[in-house]
This record gives C-alpha cells, structure tokens and sequence, in this order.
C-alpha cells in the first residue's frame, strides 16, 4: 500500500506525521530532486517570486526538468506598484528566457502608484508598514491563490537567510492551509552564486550596483562596508523586521489591515 506521504497528488489536509514523513524523506535530496518531486506529488502548484536570485534558480532547475513549460508550475508575481525599474524589466527577461507567462497580481482596486496612494496615502509604509505588507503582498497574493485554487507554492526561503527562516524545512503549512515548498531551504547563498554564474541565469542588474537584496525602492539601499548577511540592505535601519510579510501571520495580518481601514474611513 502507498504511504500517504507519497500519493500522487497528495490529499489535503496533511496529518503531522504525513508533513514529517515528506520531510524525513526531501530533507537529504538536492533542490532539483525536491521540485521534481513536488511537481509529481504536491497538488496545484505554482511559484510566487519576486524574482530574487534563488526564485530564479527554481525556474531555472523547473525548466531542466519540465522542458515543456505546460507541464511547469506557473509563476505568480505580486506587483507592489513600487518596485526598482530593474525588477520589472528581469519579469520580461525571464518571461522571453524560459518561454513563461507571468501572472501579476496589484494591490485592491490598484493599477498605478497614484492609484494606491489615493486609497491608502502617500508614503503609506511610514506610517503603517504593517498594513502596506498586507496592502502590498500578502493580499493580492491571497487573491492570486483563492482566483487560481492555488494548494502549494514554491518560494526562495532558506535557512541561512536566518531569523525566522533558520529552521526551515522542505514543507510547510501555513495558517491558512497553503504548502509551502522550500526546495533550496539547505543551500547557502554561495551556492545559489555559484549556480547563476554556471547556468548563466538571469538576474536582477541592481545585485551588480551594490545591492545584495532587493525589494520595493523605498526600503531597498546599497549594502555599505562591513554589512553583514544576505539581505543587508533590506528594510535599512529595521534591525526587528526580516519579513516582508508573505511569510507572516495572514490572519494577524488581516486583522490589522482591517482595522486600519475602519479607522480611517
């Protein structure tokens, strides 16, 4: 009989002992192993990226071992209407590269900056960086999830991003149900390098200018001498957030956005 860790596709939702089976058995696979499992075994799946460098290898490894790109996770990307020139233009870089179609998801109600900042006020993330997340990220990526029957998602996390992330595991279920796939959540950023530069693979031109991260221009600066991790750069000055927020609490998150709507209405 197939253990229940191993159907194809898996039935939701997952019992505990289902999630630490699958991860006693992905845990000591390579990525490409681990998303070649997940496209056989995890249900609906697509990949949310923002189109950081270890989004990219994700989609670069997807497109060794699903040459065919129907047979691919589709991409989703969430807009945040306040991204770097550059990023945009690595979505249409990578959208001609791998023959992909990317999916945008905006803000509510939102096509332009004057838009959301009709809705919400201009400089919105200094006055509730909280609530712009949600604004932002996590609420149109919902929305991409319930318009799509979206079950799992491959994201960028790894362990040695730190903070929250130290722990990662291959698979995990968030409060809201959704798996999350961490296929290179063992990797260290030195081997995300080494893999770009050796599958030449497509990448953000502002990594090239001083920036080690990058994410809405308002929080994103140049790393300086001495900066330590990754991300430095990320949220300058916010020593306490390590999060965007597509990986926090959703319904914390929901609740908050909520009452800050009500409050200023």
């Amino acid at each position: 009989m197939t253990s229940p860790a191993f159907a194809t596709p898996l039935e939701l939702p997952l019992s505990q002992e289902t999630l630490a089976a699958i991860n006693d058995h992905l845990r000591p696979l390579d990525p490409p192993q681990i998303l070649e499992w997940a496209v056989k075994h995890l249900p609906s799946l697509y990949q949310t990226t923002a189109f950081g460098l270890t989004g990219i290898v994700a989609i670069d490894m997807l497109s060794k071992i699903a040459p065919n790109t129907a047979n691919q996770p589709p991409l989703i990307f969430v807009d945040t209407l306040y991204h770097f020139p550059e990023t945009y233009a690595l979505v249409e870089e990578v959208e001609k590269r791998y023959g992909l179609k990317v999916t945008v998801y905006k803000p509510a109600g939102c096509e332009t900056v004057a838009d959301f900042e009709k809705k919400w006020g201009e400089r919105f993330w200094e006055r509730d960086e909280d609530t712009y997340d949600f604004a932002v990220k996590v609420e149109p990526g919902q929305r991409a999830y319930q318009d799509f029957n979206v079950c799992s998602v491959i994201t960028g996390r790894r362990a040695s991003q730190g903070a929250d992330r130290a722990s990662l595991q291959p698979l995990e279920v968030d409060a809201t149900g959704l798996l999350k796939l961490n296929p290179l959540f063992a990797w260290k950023f030195s081997q995300v390098e080494e893999y770009v530069k050796a599958n030449s693979c497509p990448r953000n031109k502002l990594l090239d200018q001083g920036y080690r991260s990058v994410g809405d221009w308002h929080s994103t600066i140049k790393s300086g001498a001495g900066d330590a991790g990754e991300r430095a750069g990320r949220w300058a000055g916010k020593a306490e957030k390590t999060e965007c927020g597509l990986h926090k609490d959703y319904f914390a998150m929901k609740a908050k956005a909520k009452a800050t709507q009500e409050a200023t209405a």
